[in-house]
């Protein structure tokens, strides 16, 4: 028999209480497991626990917190987050912590029905994306042929009317067979630079919230972090104002909030979801698209396959190269020390000579 995800999530919860009563040894057990690493019991009684939902998370949190907190990611590395779901023990990992970070936008399907069952009075919950203007699914997106890129104010004055125009779109992008995985938004705003300063700010302000003697060294380790994303995104400015073209093509639309920031614009192969398979009239649309503009590179990404972004770029006789969403690092990239400053700095080369063929 076959369970949907809500009845899935709702019989974890129903375990979620026997897990928390196993002791202290299951939480270090789960911390071990999503960092790799064994943490000293004095060293978590000394320290904040924060855990987060996967990488891009964690990788601004850790900035922020520096040395003040153990920053634990619920989802493994090497694993793709969109469909991972918590399982009793990660549970009670977040039921234990002092705050949990998440991006929020519907990235992560299971956070209303988690953040339903805890029961702890200490938690500081943060939504990275709060107060950030969200895309809807695909409203960026190339469509028909129809290049629409537009610059976009990051004024968030007028939240109420994004959020009453969004339960609108849905039914359109439902008509339009738009991807749903994210309640019609998109949640990739770590991929814009300046979009993940406001995210470190409001992470930063979750950590004082949880531990205000810390506030000023958190400011601290967060302006630093923010100085070395103003750089990144000064660097993809710069890269962009003389080149030859402003649109290329990706795996899935991920890639919204960075096209918009720079005057690109994406042409996705799918939808918001990399496991979304598209359908052959999108695969048709692509395929026209880059013939008529002789599109050299197809981008694919990191920790789903390629066979589509390949099966394009064979048809219209173009090489493939990485876009890397950065929804996660692969063990290759974690052994080589590599994070999301680097990671976004191979997107931008990547970009550049793509942008320039």
């Amino acid at each position: 028999m076959k369970f949907s995800k809500k009845a899935t999530l709702g019989l974890l919860f129903s375990l979620t209480l026997i897990v928390a009563g196993c002791g202290q040894k299951s939480a270090s057990d789960a911390n071990t497991a999503s960092t790799g690493t064994s943490i000293p019991v004095e060293s978590e009684a000394a320290k904040l626990n924060v855990q987060v939902s996967f990488y891009p998370m964690y990788e601004f949190t850790k900035n922020v917190a520096g040395d003040l907190a153990e920053v634990h990611t619920l989802v493994p590395a090497g694993m793709e987050p969109h469909d991972w779901e918590p399982t009793p023990q990660d549970i009670a990992s977040i039921e234990k912590a002092d705050v949990l970070v998440y991006n929020g936008a519907g990235m992560e399907s299971w956070i209303d029905q988690v953040k339903d069952s805890l029961s702890s009075e200490k938690l500081v919950q943060v939504e990275a994306s709060k107060n950030i203007d969200l895309l809807e699914g695909g409203e960026h997106d190339h469509q028909h042929g129809e290049s629409d890129a537009t610059e976009h104010d990051h004024d968030h004055a007028d939240e109420a009317t994004t959020e009453e125009h969004d339960h609108d779109h849905d039914a359109e992008a439902e008509e339009a067979g738009h991807d749903h995985d994210h309640g019609g938004l998109d949640p990739h705003v770590w991929l814009s630079p300046a979009l993940a300063v406001k995210e470190v700010r409001n992470i930063e302000a979750g950590l004082a919230q949880a531990a205000p003697e810390h506030a000023e060294q958190f400011k601290q380790n967060a302006d630093a972090y923010v100085a070395q994303l103003e750089s990144l995104d000064q660097d993809f400015k710069a890269a962009v104002t003389d080149s030859k073209r402003k649109d290329f093509i990706t795996q899935h639309a991920a890639f919204g909030y960075l096209a918009q920031e720079y005057g690109l614009q994406q042409v996705p192969i799918a939808g918001l979801s990399p496991e979304q398979e598209p359908s052959a009239a999108q695969m048709a649309s692509v395929i026209d698209f880059a013939k008529e503009h002789q599109v050299k590179t197809i981008f694919f990404e990191t920790l789903v396959s390629s066979k589509v972004s390949e099966t394009i770029a064979s048809e219209v006789g173009a090489k493939t190269a990485v876009l890397n969403p950065i929804e996660g690092l692969t063990e290759e990239e974690i052994a080589a020390g590599m994070d999301y400053i680097s990671v976004m700095r191979q997107n931008l080369e990547a970009l550049k000579l793509a942008l320039n063929e």
